[in-house]
C-alpha cells in the first residue's frame, strides 16, 4: 500500500507552505507523462498514483480549503528543467493515461492558460519543472512547488516543522549574502581537490519550505543556494578542482572562470564526462552552490535528488538563470539537452568524497567556518 497523506494533512501542507490568499479559488496539481522518447518506469507510474490520490483528497476537502482543485497532464519535458510544451491537459476524470501519445490533440489547451488561472501549483513530476515555472511565474504570478522525482519515501518530510527549516536556512542564506568567495577543501582517494567559488554579484536564494511569494520553489524543502558568479562584465574567479563521485569512480574537473573546462581523472566515467563536456560546454557551467539543512531533522537520503540534496552542502553543472545567473537554454545545443544536475555531498551519496573544510570570505574581511568534515560548524541556535 502507498504510504498516503490524509485530506487534512493535504490541506495542512498548502495552508503552510503556500498561505492562500483572499480571492484565490483554484489550485493545480502538474503531471508529465511518458512518452515514445522517454519510457515509463515504477516510481513514474507509481507518483501518478499519488497524484490522483491527492486529487481526490482535495476534492473532498475543497469547501474547508476553499481551492477547487485540477489535474494537468503535459507531455514530459525529456530532461530536467527543460521547457515545458506549450500545450497540457486538463484531466476530466477517470484512469490517468499511461502514456502522453493517449491524449487527444483536440482537446488540449495552452499550457500558460492553466498558469495564469491556477495561482498554487503542486508538481509531482518525473523530470524537475522549477527552471521553466521559475521563468513562467515572473509572468503568471503563480506559487509552485516543485517536486520532481517525488516518491513515496518523500511524504514523511512533507510533515516537518517548516517554520524551523525556513529558520535554519534563512542563517545560511544571510551568510551566503554577505560572502564573496567560498572556499572548499575536498578530500578524495587520489588526495585533496581545492575549488574556490566566485560568490560576488550575486544573491542568495531561500527554498525554506514556504511559499509565500510568486515563484517557484522545491518540496520537500530546507536549502539556502546561490549562483557563483560566472563572469559577465568581468572574469569569474572560481577556479580550482571539483571531484565528484559517478558509479564509484572519481572525476576530477578542472574549473577555471566559472566553467568546467577539463577532466584531469582517468576511468572509463571520467572519459564520459570529458566527451559531455566537449559536446555540450554549458553543461560544465557551475550552476550553484547549495546548504540543505534537512539532515538535522532526522531525514536521511532515499537516493532521489529532490530529497537528498537538502541533506547537506550540493553543487549542480548548467543551466542558472532561472536562479538569477546567466546561463540558459539558449546556451545549449537542443531543447532535450537542457540540464540542471545536482552533485550532492554526504556520505550517502558520495562515499568518497568527503568536503574537509568549507569557509566562507565575507566582504568585511573575516572568515566563516561553514562545514567540518562534512559536517556544518555553523551555529543554529
Amino acid at each position: 500500500m502507498i504510504e498516503a497523506l490524509r485530506g487534512e494533512e493535504l490541506c495542512a501542507l498548502v495552508r503552510r507552505v503556500f498561505a492562500p490568499r483572499p480571492g484565490e479559488s483554484r489550485l493545480a496539481i502538474l503531471v508529465d507523462l511518458p512518452d515514445a522518447v522517454v519510457a515509463d518506469n515504477a516510481d513514474w507510474a507509481t507518483r501518478r498514483l499519488i497524484a490522483a490520490d491527492w486529487l481526490a483528497g482535495f476534492e473532498a476537502h475543497a469547501d474547508s480549503l476553499g481551492l477547487a482543485p485540477s489535474l494537468v497532464l503535459y507531455r514530459n519535458a525529456h530532461t530536467n528543467n527543460g521547457d515545458l510544451p506549450e500545450r497540457c491537459w486538463l484531466h476530466r476524470g477517470g484512469p490517468l493515461p499511461a502514456r502522453a501519445e493517449d491524449l487527444d490533440p483536440a482537446a488540449a489547451v495552452p499550457f500558460a492558460e492553466v498558469l495564469e488561472s491556477h495561482p498554487i501549483l503542486l508538481a509531482p513530476t518525473q523530470f524537475s519543472a522549477t527552471a521553466p515555472l521559475k521563468v513562467a511565474a515572473k509572468a503568471h504570478g503563480f506559487r509552485a512547488a516543485t517536486m520532481g522525482g517525488f516518491c513515496e519515501g518523500m511524504i514523511p518530510a512533507l510533515r516537518l516543522d517548516y517554520a524551523e527549516v525556513n529558520r535554519r536556512v534563512g542563517i545560511l542564506a544571510d551568510l551566503l549574502d554577505r560572502a564573496e568567495g567560498a572556499d572548499i577543501v575536498f578530500a578524495h582517494p587520489a588526495g585533496e581537490s581545492r575549488l574556490h567559488l566566485d560568490l560576488r554579484f550575486r544573491h542568495a536564494h531561500r527554498s525554506g519550505g514556504l511559499l509565500h511569494e510568486t515563484g517557484a520553489g522545491n518540496l520537500p524543502s530546507g536549502e539556502a543556494y546561490i549562483v557563483p558568479y560566472e563572469g559577465e562584465g568581468e572574469p569569474s574567479r572560481s577556479a580550482g578542482e571539483l571531484p565528484v563521485e559517478l558509479s564509484g569512480e572519481v572525476v576530477r574537473y578542472r574549473i577555471a572562470a566559472n566553467r568546467a573546462v577539463a577532466v584531469v581523472s582517468e576511468g572509463p566515467v571520467s572519459a564520459a564526462e570529458a566527451a559531455r563536456l566537449a559536446a555540450e560546454p554549458a553543461y560544465g557551467n557551475l550552476a550553484e552552490l547549495g546548504l540543505g539543512v534537512l539532515d538535522a531533522f532526522g531525514v536521511k537520503p532515499i537516493g532521489k535528488v529532490l530529497l537528498d540534496e537538502k541533506l547537506g552542502l550540493h553543487i549542480a553543472f548548467g543551466r542558472s538563470e532561472h536562479f538569477g545567473g546567466q546561463v540558459g537554454p539558449q546556451q545549449f545545443s537542443s531543447a532535450d539537452a537542457v540540464i540542471h544536475i545536482d552533485r550532492i555531498y554526504t556520505a550517502d551519496v558520495q562515499p568518497h568524497v568527503v568536503v574537509k573544510s568549507a569557509d566562507l570570505a565575507l566582504f568585511e574581511g573575516t572568515r566563516v567556518p561553514l562545514m567540518r568534515d562534512g559536517v556544518y560548524a555553523v551555529n543554529f541556535d
